[in-house]
């Protein structure tokens, strides 16, 4: 297969989270039949609800700063699927994904001709197989794999990380994880062994309880303390210096590379996980490395600027209430909002926080079988918003067109409800 071929034969297979099969014996038969590339390496799995993606960018700068040969594994992709995988910190070419979706591809088919699996893997097995198939090619050091979801049944889990990382866990996916804090706490205190070297992020009390009695069930003794300081807020930069205090070691004065002072506890939780790697596992990460690679990692499509457009993939009501914070307290601006959202959101209360900070709302659709209608998401506005002009559309072009056309020069507009949304955006307004 070409690369056109291969990334439309991974969505033959459906949606991802549609067609999602919690479970790990699949991917297990698949990756034994590939040679379980995972074993050659060192992995660490970072599960959570938000700030995983963004512990994942800051902990693969810094190990690329390190000068370490390492893997990333991300979800969802934003513009091309090839962002999924990187090698050292870039994307792995178009012809290297054809060639290990092909190969995947065929072990997939033949597991089936020969019996030993009843149908092929789904679309995000097959991704995370590959991933961990082209790290071993690559001959990398570390591997740094970004559960899909929950953490007990996630493909990614298979690959039974040496280092088990969890940042912040709030409600989302509760028809998959749940519906109380602690039950969702339980299907990601999952990917925690016995034997695994464990960093866990700030946390609410009765989700930590949850993760501490999984310490304790299997033997091992989490990393948990790391103290920022905050010092300033670089307002070229829209981001914070820090200086972080462990058990271990101090850390100067660093400008994060990602926006908002939710980061602080992501940077924090990568910090741990780098000492962890220092420490227990002889990589050679110093204090300079950690510094640079906190302050030039990027995470396209959360706080990001582009002109007068305000990115960000906030999805649930925890990463909406960072972006809130960020708008009210960094932003004069007044904003159009441009907003578009999964099935699966608790859209009404999302909208509760995100309509009073707009002077316009856009709905939009992003073109995804998963995508509210604009109808839909209308009914959930909240009440008393008279002074809000609002617009509907089930175009994403066009609603950035509508956007660009009723927002003053000197105002903002921020586009923000899903992933999905802010990925089609990108690439409209990068073309």
């Amino acid at each position: 297969m070409n690369f056109s071929t291969a990334a439309a034969y991974l969505l033959s297979l459906g949606n991802e989270v549609e067609t999602m099969k919690l479970g790990l014996m699949n991917v297990r038969i698949l990756l034994d039949a590939l040679g379980n590339p995972h074993n050659n390496y060192l992995k660490v799995q970072v599960a959570g609800t938000n700030g995983k993606g963004s512990v994942c960018a800051f902990l693969d700068q810094i190990c690329v700063e390190a000068g370490i040969q390492t893997g990333l594994y991300t979800s969802p992709h934003l513009i091309s699927i090839t962002e999924r995988i990187k090698i050292g910190g870039q994307e792995i070419s178009k012809e290297d994904f054809a060639r290990l979706a092909t190969l995947v591809r065929e072990t997939s088919e033949s597991l089936v001709a020969e019996g030993r699996l009843e149908t092929v893997p789904t679309y995000f097995e097959q991704v995370t197989a590959m991933a961990l198939t082209a790290f071993s090619d690559a001959r990398v050091e570390l591997a740094i794999l970004e559960t899909g979801l929950g953490g007990r049944f996630d493909a990614t889990t298979a690959a039974n990380a040496e280092i088990a990382a969890i940042t912040r866990i709030d409600l989302d996916h509760q028809e998959y994880l749940g519906e109380t804090i602690e039950e969702v706490a339980t299907e990601k205190a999952a990917i925690i062994h016995a034997g695994s070297k464990v960093v866990i992020g700030s946390q609410q009390p009765r989700a930590m309880k949850v993760l501490m009695d999984r310490c304790s069930m299997a033997g091992v003794f989490p990393l948990t303390f790391c103290e920022p300081n905050l010092s300033a807020f670089d307002t070229s930069k829209h981001s914070n210096v820090v200086a972080f205090r462990t058990n271990r070691f101090d850390y100067w004065d660093s400008s994060l590379g990602l926006a908002g002072k939710h980061q602080i506890e992501n940077a924090c939780t990568a910090v741990m996980v780098a000492e962890t790697l220092r420490v227990d596992f002889s990589l050679s990460i110093d204090e300079e490395a950690v510094w640079n690679g906190l302050e030039d990692a990027r995470h396209p499509g959360r706080l990001e600027y582009q002109g007068r457009f305000l990115l960000d993939g906030a999805h649930n009501v925890g990463g909406t209430k960072a972006l809130a914070e960020f708008i009210q307290e960094y932003e004069t601006r007044q904003l159009t909002l441009v907003f578009g959202a999964m099935n699966d959101k608790n859209v009404s209360e999302i909208l509760a926080i995100l309509a009073p900070l707009a002077k316009r709302i856009i709905v939009a659709e992003p073109s995804n079988s998963r995508s509210l209608t604009c109808a839909e998401i209308l009914e959930q506005l909240p009440p008393n918003l008279s002074k809000v002009k609002t617009f509907a559309t089930d175009n994403v072009a066009n609603a950035l067109d509508i956007a660009r056309e009723v927002t003053p020069a000197d105002e903002i507009i921020l586009v923000t409800g899903s992933l999905y949304l802010v990925g089609e955006a990108k690439k409209i307004l990068n073309n």
